[in-house]
C-alpha cells in the first residue's frame, strides 16, 4: 500500500514514516528505485501501530527500537519498567511543583529534611570530568567503578602517592575536615528530586546564615556493605553540601 494509506491506518504521518525508515525503525517493505517512493505491507501495520502507542506515552525512538527487536514477554516488561520510571519522575516532578508553590507563597523553603555531620579530613581519588546532565555524572561514576573493579579481588588498600600509582586515572587530594550539609534521596531518586535536594541544601545553609565552602557540591552513592544490615541494602544517594566552619574558613 502506499506510505499516504499506510499512514493514515497506522495513525503516523507521513513525515514520521520517514523519519522511521531513516532511522531503520521501520522501513518499507519496497522502495521505487527510480522515484524513491515507499511501499508499506499490510503486516507491518501492528508494529507501526505500537510505534505509534509507544510515542503517545513519550517512549524515545532509540528506545522504541529496542522494544520492536524483543520477544513479546521481554517487550512488555520493557515497557513497564519504562512506566513505572515515567510515574516515578512524574511524582518527583508533582512534589517539586508542590514545594515551589509553596516557596514563592512564603510558607516554606526546604523541602527535604537537611542534617549535617563533620567530616575528617581525609585524602581522596578523583577523576576529574566535566558533566552537563544527570546521564554523563551517571557515565562518570560508571568509569570510576570500572577503575575499581580492574583492580586485584580483593581491592588492596590504597595508601598514599604510591598507592594512588596503581588507579593512573585518579588523581589524589587532601581536603581539610568540614561539617557538609546533607540531604538523603532513596536509590529511584529522579531528577526533579535531585534538583529539590540541591535547593533544599542550599535553602538550609542561607537560612542557618551557613556559607557554603569551596569543596564543591557532591554526592555520594550508598551501596550494600557489610555487614548487611536493613540499613545497608537501603542504599541510595547522599547529596551534600561542605560548609565553611563560623569563622569562615574553607
Amino acid at each position: 500500500m502506499s506510505i499516504g494509506e499506510f499512514a493514515r491506518l497506522s495513525r503516523l504521518s507521513p513525515k514520521a514514516l520517514r523519519l522511521y525508515d531513516e532511522l531503520g525503525l521501520l522501513p518499507p517493505a519496497q522502495v521505487d528505485p527510480d522515484s524513491g517512493y515507499r511501499w508499506y505491507a499490510a503486516g507491518q501495520l501492528d508494529n507501526a501501530r505500537l510505534v505509534a502507542s509507544l510515542r503517545q506515552i513519550g517512549v524515545l525512538l532509540a528506545e522504541i527500537k529496542v522494544i520492536l527487536g524483543l520477544p513479546p514477554e521481554a517487550a512488555a516488561a520493557q515497557v513497564g519498567a519504562y512506566w513505572s520510571g515515567a510515574e516515578a519522575d512524574h511524582a518527583g516532578r508533582r512534589d517539586l511543583a508542590g514545594y515551589l508553590v509553596d516557596r514563592l507563597a512564603g510558607k516554606r523553603s526546604v523541602m527535604y529534611e537537611v542534617k549535617v555531620r563533620d567530616i575528617p579530613a581525609r585524602s581522596l581519588l578523583c577523576l576529574l570530568r566535566h558533566a552537563s546532565n544527570q546521564q554523563e555524572v551517571w557515565a562518570m561514576g560508571k568509569e570510576v567503578i570500572g577503575m575499581l573493579k580492574a583492580q586485584p579481588v580483593p581491592v588492596p588498600r590504597i595508601e598514599g602517592v604510591a598507592g594512588a600509582a596503581s588507579l593512573p586515572g585518579l588523581t589524589l587530594r587532601t581536603e581539610p575536615a568540614h561539617q557538609e550539609a546533607y540531604v538523603h534521596l532513596d536509590q529511584d531518586a529522579t531528577e526533579a528530586q535531585w534538583q529539590a535536594a540541591g535547593d533544599s541544601a542550599l535553602a538550609w545553609a542561607a537560612e542557618q546564615q551557613r556559607q557554603p565552602s569551596d569543596l564543591g557540591l557532591r554526592v555520594t552513592l550508598l551501596t550494600t556493605t557489610a555487614p548487611v544490615t536493613d540499613a545497608s541494602k537501603r542504599g541510595g544517594s547522599d547529596f551534600a553540601l561542605p560548609l565553611r566552619d563560623r569563622a569562615g574558613a574553607a
